[in-house]
């Protein structure tokens, strides 16, 4: 997924650069896993969510149809359309940068091709930059 990169914050506390990107279906706030100096910008990523997945409690069908990310307190909330896998994970299609989700528990049959939204802790999502 292309995105701009806003602003870079960093802080003594935590490993990786905090940035605040904007995408083509909203905006947030997440830790950036590339060069630490890394400055404003457009640049090409892979999103990865690094924990398992409760549904019913971070996981749920979506209210409303469409890709979407927003900044949701000190977390993140993605909104895809969820594919499950035979064994029990899943891939998230966010406008079309897929996420690999672990679940704690295989989510409902219903879940699968419908549209999904995920909670998850800021700290638990990572920008990863690469070149086409």
């Amino acid at each position: 997924m292309l995105v701009e990169v806003e602003k870079v914050l960093r802080f003594d506390r935590s490993p990786f650069p905090i940035v605040q990107v904007r995408t083509p279906v909203g905006r947030t706030v997440v830790p950036w896993c590339g060069a630490p100096d890394a400055v404003p910008g457009r640049y090409d990523v892979e999103w990865t969510i690094d924990m398992k997945i409760s549904w019913g409690l971070d996981a749920k069908l979506a209210a409303d149809p469409g890709p979407a990310i927003s900044a949701g307190g000190h977390g993140v909330v993605l909104r895809g359309r969820l594919a499950l896998t035979p064994d029990g994970a899943g891939v998230l299609d966010l406008d079309g940068s897929m996420i690999l989700l672990d679940f704690v528990e295989p989510p409902p049959a219903e879940a699968d091709a419908s549209w999904v939204q995920i909670h998850v802790s800021r700290k638990d999502v990572q920008l990863h930059p690469f070149e086409l």
